[in-house]
């Protein structure tokens, strides 16, 4: 069975990054450096040397490694990415799927956007139930909830009070629940809700110390398909900062490779149930690319 639809449900965008984390500024300071915390971090590829991480360079990267759409998602490191995210999804539509940003003092735009990224772990007041109201505003307006938790525990009450109130709305659980964490299986059963799903952006950054082909990342996803199920699991990549140590293509081809999922289960995985949870019509069919290897 080949892989006809493949999208990434967790990724980055941005034509400049402005970001700040616990007061300091996050910014590009050359070959894909940036300030982080008062220390420099390799935040990109290298290649990425004027710091602007685009549309245009990540398509480069989509059509080679046969990946049809993906889900702009955002960071409070990056800064806010609205207006350029509105450009992204007008100059192509069929590719791009786009999350507004909440920030605690600033709120959150609804218009042109397809859902709503809440960076919950960076929240400086951690209580969710205080988010109730923006919770059941994107369920009215049909949007999506893209969400990074806590490590752990520490939030899953809270989500779970939010998703009795809010039945209909569909949300997405970003980082597979911070999967190297103690307790990360609550937020991954989380997903046993109807509307709740689990995305894997991050993957590879948090079983990074492995490595290719990242033994213990399939390990995990099989561990999740018993708890919620396969068709509640979808894949991510967490470009461009995953790809400082690998490329875009390798973090698709390590599950196409594993022999530890079926054809079925990678079919679900890497793209049909974002296909679904997202609302993907018609999507873009990249051509094959021979390479000079």
């Amino acid at each position: 069975m080949s892989i006809d639809v493949i999208i990434d449900a967790h990724l980055h965008l941005w034509e400049k990054q402005n970001g700040v984390i616990n007061g300091l500024p996050v910014v590009h300071v050359g070959n894909g450096k940036s300030s982080f915390m008062g220390e420099t971090r390799q935040m990109m590829p290298a290649y990425m040397d004027d710091g602007r991480n685009t549309a245009e360079r990540l398509i480069g990267n989509m059509d080679y490694a046969y990946v049809n759409a993906a889900v702009c998602t955002q960071e409070y490191m990056d800064g806010n990415q609205d207006d350029y995210l509105l450009e992204v999804k007008n100059k192509y539509p069929d590719r791009f799927r786009i999350c507004s940003l909440y920030e605690e003092h600033d709120g959150y735009r609804t218009e042109g956007f397809d859902g709503i990224k809440i960076c919950a772990s960076r929240l400086k007041d951690k209580d969710l139930k205080k988010l109730l109201p923006v919770f059941e505003d994107a369920q009215k307006r049909g949007m999506f909830i893209s969400i990074d938790l806590c490590d752990g525990a520490e939030q899953t009450d809270d989500m779970q009070y939010i998703i009795d109130r809010c039945p209909e709305l569909r949300i997405a659980i970003g980082h597979f629940g911070m999967v190297t964490t103690d307790g990360w299986q609550k937020q991954i059963a989380l997903a046993k809700n109807k509307n709740v799903f689990v995305e894997s952006g991050g993957l590879t950054w948090l079983f990074n110390y492995e490595y290719y082909p990242f033994l213990s990342a399939v390990e995990a996803i099989r561990e999740a398909i018993g708890i919620c199920g396969v068709h509640k699991l979808m894949w991510g990549s967490d470009y461009p900062r995953t790809m400082t140590e690998i490329t875009y293509k390798m973090a698709v081809r390590f599950i196409l490779e594993t022999g530890r999922l079926s054809e079925q289960e990678k079919k679900a995985f890497l793209g049909e149930n974002a296909r679904k949870f997202y609302g993907f019509g018609e999507l873009h069919r990249p051509e094959p690319i021979p390479n000079m290897l």
